[in-house]
């Protein structure tokens, strides 16, 4: 597995653990449908949580949330809206990014932004 990938996963690994810890239940890790993916499902209360999560080493200066485009945004809202039509779920959506800046466990610096942004009025497909 190349470097970059490992990382990514032990961010998904943190951001899961971490979400747990804070009294979220995990639903799916990397749910995936066709072209559409969500890094993590949670629930809290009455709402579904779509977290995106982004990990970069510590020794990068590319700040992870500079990864959250409007085509990101998009892709998100996509997989959401699949997602709830595929498991037939009447909850309120959240929308959280969690960053993770560090290269191990150790080091590792966890940002969590909840309810991040509003999907767009406009409808995607």
């Amino acid at each position: 597995m190349a470097r970059h990938n490992l990382l990514g996963q032990i961010g998904e690994d943190m951001a899961a653990e971490y979400l747990i810890k804070n009294g979220y239940i995990v639903r799916e890790r990397n749910w995936r449908l066709n072209k559409l993916e969500i890094d993590i499902v949670a629930e809290k209360g009455n709402r579904i949580i779509i977290v995106e999560v982004k990990t970069r080493a510590l020794n990068t200066m590319v700040n992870p949330l500079d990864a959250i485009t409007s085509a990101k945004i998009r892709h998100m809202v996509n997989a959401a809206n699949a997602y709830m039509r595929y498991n037939h779920l009447p909850h309120e959506v959240q929308f959280d990014i969690i960053t993770i800046v560090g290269d191990n466990r150790e080091n590792a610096q966890i940002t969590h932004i909840s309810d991040a942004f509003r999907p767009p009025l406009r409808t995607y497909r």
